[in-house]
């Protein structure tokens, strides 16, 4: 399927959002639709054709997760992935088990969003073709050291860095450093993928989430 032919729906209501993320979309040769609300997306929005949505968590009237709602109870295929300022865990996790394929931070790394995009449609065409297995998830998970881990769990729970440096005794600068090892280690980018890896081998669940 030729790249022009590949369309992504923008929903977001901030109108210089919207519109500074189509034209970075449209730069690329894909096909960049946009809506400025949940429902007028959901009413004009068509599968015919490969397809993802740029989704924004919090709208006026119907939210991201609404319209993610809505989207499965019509038993849509289409890959959905949230790009918000507002990206607290409990917010993550709830997309990424509802499932979203990515959860992308305001603002945004425009070559991150593009490669997300793109994995996107390359899931919509070929389904096993999207994002780490959970296998790779778990070798990584396997490299970590056990202060690594320590620090791995309550920081997918939503934990703070001085909560988690509380927890275990040490200090802010250590949890610092460790934080960063495990990114580096499982190879995220961002916070929301770090969760969705995690999600993805069943090392979160709600019940774990520390409220907000």
């Amino acid at each position: 399927m030729e790249m022009h032919q590949q369309r992504v729906y923008v929903v977001d209501d901030d109108q210089g959002m919207l519109e500074s993320t189509v034209w970075l979309l449209e730069s690329v040769g894909l096909q960049a639709v946009p809506f400025t609300s949940g429902q007028s997306f959901l009413d004009s929005c068509s599968e015919d054709i490969p397809a993802c949505v740029l989704l924004d968590i919090r709208m006026p009237g119907m939210g991201g997760l609404a319209v993610q709602d809505a989207l499965r109870e019509r038993g849509s295929q289409l890959p959905v992935i949230f790009v918000s300022a507002h990206a607290d865990v409990p917010i993550v996790v709830r997309a990424f088990r509802a499932g979203a394929v990515d959860f992308i931070e305001k603002p945004y790394n425009e070559q991150l969003l593009l490669d997300s995009v793109q994995r996107a449609l390359r899931q919509r065409a070929r389904p096993s073709a999207a994002g780490p297995q959970a296998s790779e998830v778990q070798q990584r998970l396997d490299q970590l050291t056990p202060r690594e881990r320590d620090v791995l769990l309550p920081l997918v729970q939503g934990r703070s860095n001085r909560e988690i440096a509380e927890q275990l005794g040490i200090s802010v600068k250590t949890v610092d450093l460790y934080r960063s090892r495990v990114m580096k280690r499982m190879q995220a980018d961002s916070l929301p993928a770090l969760v969705g890896m995690c999600i993805g081998v069943g090392l979160v669940e709600p019940f774990t989430l520390q409220p907000r």
